[in-house]
């Protein structure tokens, strides 16, 4: 159990009588290296493709939802632009580049100890200054939320996320876009 998140990009693909032979698309579907029989690629009009996950990334899902979802965090699909990714890569480079990790104790969860939860304490790296990480990209608690602390794993989460949509935008302009969570 926990939050996971993803991005998809849907290509649409059918083919149309009208279009002309170079606008068609073929679609072939192999399984066992032999063309599947039980699919019949005339009826496929769309290709989704995983361009990345997050597990517990808290404070990307909390910008998703405030941005693109209007504040409703109801584990929909979700259509993303360009112009979307674009402005959450600014962010998280800005956040990256504002970053400076130092060494010292981190939370990384809690257990139940002495009738009561206690912090799981360990040594690791985490923001000397986060101010601009909270300001820009806060993190979000929630039920299986992960982890809301400033510290090495907030980075994985912001560089993962710079890795993501840098490949997403390479080709940006052959498909759409679209967020989806659970937990």
């Amino acid at each position: 159990m926990g939050l996971d998140q993803y991005l998809t990009k849907k290509t649409y693909v059918k083919n149309w009588n009208f279009e002309k032979p170079e606008e068609k698309k073929e679609v072939i579907i192999k399984i066992g290296g032999k063309e599947a029989k039980n699919i019949k690629k005339e009826r496929i009009s769309e290709i989704t493709e995983d361009m990345g996950q997050w597990r517990k990334a808290n404070a990307i899902h909390k910008w998703f939802v405030k941005n693109i979802q209007k504040g409703n965090d109801n584990c929909k699909e979700y259509y993303v632009s360009k112009e979307n990714l674009e402005d959450l890569l600014k962010l998280c480079e800005t956040v990256l580049k504002s970053s400076i990790l130092i060494k010292g104790k981190i939370k990384n969860g809690e257990r139940y100890e002495n009738g009561k939860m206690e912090p799981i304490m360990e040594d690791g790296k985490y923001i000397k200054n986060p101010l601009i990480a909270k300001k820009l990209l806060p993190t979000e608690s929630g039920c299986f939320f992960g982890n809301t602390e400033y510290d090495q794993y907030y980075i994985q989460d912001i560089e993962n996320t710079i890795k993501i949509i840098k490949e997403a935008l390479k080709d940006a302009n052959n498909g759409d876009f679209y967020y989806s969570s659970s937990w």
